[in-house]
């Protein structure tokens, strides 16, 4: 059972509104572990035998092809649930996760998962919200890659990242996790050379900056523009 403190998870949509009652419920059967950096949380293909809610942290999900090629489908963020293979009746998992940045997680076994939902449906009409989201994300992603040229797909890339993941700060929004030039370059479509020339210019024109560790939109409202079309920039 977690010894986690149940008001912690009252700021989260997927327990927001829970009676304290059904929060016992799902915490009684959870764990709460911790992932360095790195560390992968479950692989592609593997025996889904547990699912999850990240706490705090960031997670990285890839799917691997029969070629061994590594492809970056999302970046999963504090308040969302994952690897919830028995949710979609699979019994191993789709893809691989690993920490992005260090992680708290909770875990419960995934032979509980009809019983929690039978006990709080609540719990189950929110997981399937996220999964719904996901698939429009999904959805809006082939749409993008059949459609739109690179450099409006990187600007919507940037900006959904930005929209899960970022903070306002003084000079802009910030993503304080690192998110490679790569990794832009896998949920693009595109090359490495073409993300880094796009993002270059970007650069020079005051549009955003970032190292290794981190990614400033300067001009956030510009890089919508670009990403919707209506903008020459880039």
């Amino acid at each position: 059972m977690s010894r986690l403190d149940r008001s912690l998870l009252r700021p989260f949509p997927l327990f927001r509104g829970l009676a304290d009652a059904d929060m016992e419920v799902i915490l009684e059967s959870a764990a709460t572990r911790r992932v360095a950096k790195g560390a992968t949380l479950f692989e592609q293909a593997a025996e889904a035998d547990e699912f999850f809610f990240l706490l705090d942290g960031r997670l990285k999900v890839m799917k691997f092809t029969s070629d061994g090629d590594q492809v970056l489908i999302r970046f999963v963020v504090a308040g969302e649930v994952c690897g919830m293979a028995a949710a979609i009746g699979r019994n191993t998992y789709p893809a691989t996760a690993k920490a992005a940045a260090d992680c708290v997680v909770l875990a419960w076994p995934s032979t509980m998962w009809l019983r929690l939902v039978e006990k709080v449906p609540a719990l189950g009409a929110g997981a399937m919200r996220a999964l719904g989201q996901r698939l429009e994300e999904a959805h809006t992603r082939i749409t993008e890659l059949s459609t739109e040229e690179v450099q409006r797909r990187l600007a919507n890339a940037i900006t959904r990242l930005a929209g899960q993941a970022g903070r306002k700060v003084d000079k802009g929004i910030l993503i304080d996790f690192a998110v490679t030039r790569q990794d832009l370059a896998e949920m693009t479509g595109t090359t490495l050379h073409t993300v880094s020339r796009i993002m270059s210019c970007w650069e020079s024109k005051g549009l955003l900056e970032g190292d290794r560790q981190h990614l400033l939109l300067r001009e956030p409202h510009k890089l919508l523009m670009i990403g919707e079309g209506s903008s020459a920039d880039g």
